[in-house]
């Protein structure tokens, strides 16, 4: 699926331009998506979420860079930079949801798009070097992050509040195939999936993640946090689609010194600098605030 056009009449105030990061054109298995790449260090995939790639995926990414690393964000769907309006996020939604790309539904299996991010990740290996590449999903792109670990390179999954399938609560947005075969790379090479929730998100439920537990058994750390931890003044795709606390490090972020959310972010980024930056102490992944699930 192509971006939608960001159109002079479909700008709103909010929306970021997106000039801090060089615009590629990323060719895969003879498919082209857009990626927005910037910083330097080894490479961490970050996908966006719904509606698109926002100002607050952006400002996530910008958190990312600046711990050392060179992100790469790709193109999925929505309007690149657009700040997520009711109006905006329904027609993703619709578009998204019917795309050949993904599995939104149950029984759908793995989404296709999976496949070219991995491509993705193996050239930002390539370009980067390093142990390995990091990758950071966000709601409907929640667990591709883990799908991409059946690529080799990728040593650092981030599942955070993954919503497919979308009519499934209990449900995995992965083949029976791919499931064996995301266990058999856990338990072969050592793996943790680092995943994020709010208490009561009706999108990623607890029993989503006692799913992802029975799957990948000591190997999944799903952390919870308290609904109340939760911006209450999200932008209106979230408060009023969304409709509940959902998006940990994005738009239900609370930048506030101590805050739940904060401390989750930072412990993301100490878990990404423990695998892929090798450094001695390079972030003893804090548990403050949060809970296992």
């Amino acid at each position: 699926m192509r971006p939608l056009s960001a159109a002079a009449d479909d700008r709103h105030p909010a929306d970021d331009p997106i000039t801090d990061f060089v615009r590629r054109e990323v060719e895969v298995d003879g498919v082209v998506k857009t990626v927005y790449a910037d910083g330097s260090g080894p490479a961490v995939v970050l996908m966006p979420e719904m509606p698109g790639i926002s100002p607050d995926v952006l400002r996530l990414a910008r958190w990312v860079r600046d711990a050392g690393f060179r992100v790469y964000v790709p193109s999925l769907f929505g309007t690149d930079g657009g700040y997520p309006t009711v109006e905006r996020g329904e027609v993703v939604v619709r578009r998204a949801c019917v795309s050949a790309e993904f599995r939104a539904f149950a029984g759908g299996g793995t989404s296709p798009v999976t496949a070219w991010l991995r491509g993705l990740a193996r050239q930002a290996h390539a370009e980067c070097g390093g142990p390995g590449v990091g990758a950071v999903g966000l709601c409907f792109t929640g667990n591709f992050a883990l799908t991409m670990a059946l690529e080799p390179a990728v040593i650092a999954p981030v599942v955070n509040h993954p919503s497919l399938p979308l009519d499934d609560p209990a449900g995995l947005e992965l083949s029976a195939p791919d499931a064996v075969a995301v266990r058999e790379r856990v338990d072969r090479d050592g793996l943790t999936v680092l995943a994020y929730r709010f208490a009561g998100d009706r999108w990623c439920t607890g029993q989503r993640f006692a799913a992802y537990r029975a799957l990948l058994g000591e190997a999944f750390d799903g952390r919870v946090l308290s609904d109340t931890a939760a911006n209450t003044d999200p932008p209106p795709f979230f408060r009023e689609t969304v409709g509940t606390p959902h998006s940990v490090v994005t738009a239900h972020f609370v930048d506030g010194e101590g805050h739940p959310t904060v401390r989750a972010r930072d412990e993301i980024l100490a878990f990404l600098a423990e695998r892929l930056l090798q450094e001695a102490g390079a972030g003893a992944v804090s548990r403050g605030g949060t809970r296992r699930s």
